[in-house]
């Protein structure tokens, strides 16, 4: 016997706009973006941009490497031995960047950067006075170096991004729906992209029109704790 069974999922990767112009600027974000957009004119041969997991900051990296042709680079593998190879294009992004870290590591290639006139691009959860640094010289560097902080976002923005995200993925959502959502998801970039990931699996899955019953629907079924949490 046949049974009305659900439609096979194929995980394939969507199209994400990451282009300046598709980024949504709001207050919460405007010094970060405006530190992008001054580069090279920057106060010191290094900035920092920390916000929380699904912020943006991956976002405007992407936007500064395509100006600066900078390379990107997890933190995790800033080592005294591979800093000149990681500033050989005269720019680098260090992502991610969380105790516990090689410090000697950072601390020389700040110091290489400076003396090349290289600029360099941190990014990071949390202030550098939170990373338990044993290097005090290292600390120093990193406090003196311009910080930029992305707040919680606002309604306008989360709005937006929202469109946006329906939008990557060519999903016509109506203004009912995404009110709804803004009424009831958590205040986080993260959230949102992680909300509309599932809205477009389920409705792939169940052949469903991105209604606001079928977005109620799922979101019912995705507010378990922990669904949000952790979010990048």
């Amino acid at each position: 016997m046949k049974g009305r069974g659900r439609q096979l999922v194929l995980e394939l990767p969507h199209r994400q706009a990451l282009g300046r112009d598709d980024f949504l600027v709001a207050g919460s974000n405007a010094a970060a973006v405006a530190l992008i957009d001054h580069w090279p004119d920057w106060p010191a041969h290094a900035a920092m941009i920390i916000g929380p997991p699904g912020s943006g900051k991956s976002h405007l990296v992407e936007v500064w490497r395509q100006r600066s042709k900078a390379a990107r680079v997890q933190a995790a593998d800033v080592k005294v031995e591979t800093a000149p190879e990681i500033l050989a294009s005269g720019a680098s992004a260090i992502e991610d960047v969380v105790p516990p870290l090689d410090e000697r590591g950072l601390f020389h290639l700040l110091n290489l950067a400076r003396q090349q006139g290289s600029s360099i691009l941190l990014t990071a959860q949390t202030r550098p006075e939170h990373w338990k640094i044993i290097l005090p010289d290292l600390l120093s560097r990193l406090k003196a170096i311009p910080l930029l902080e992305i707040l919680p976002p606002d309604d306008a923005l989360l709005r937006g991004v929202l469109v946006k995200l329906f939008f990557d993925r060519q999903i016509a959502a109506d203004e009912s729906t995404i009110s709804f959502m803004l009424a009831r998801m958590p205040r986080s970039l993260g959230a949102a992209r992680l909300l509309v990931a599932e809205i477009d699996r389920r409705a792939l899955e169940e052949r469903a029109e991105v209604t606001r019953p079928f977005v109620a629907k799922v979101m019912a079924d995705f507010s378990a704790p922990g669904l949000f949490g952790d979010e990048d």
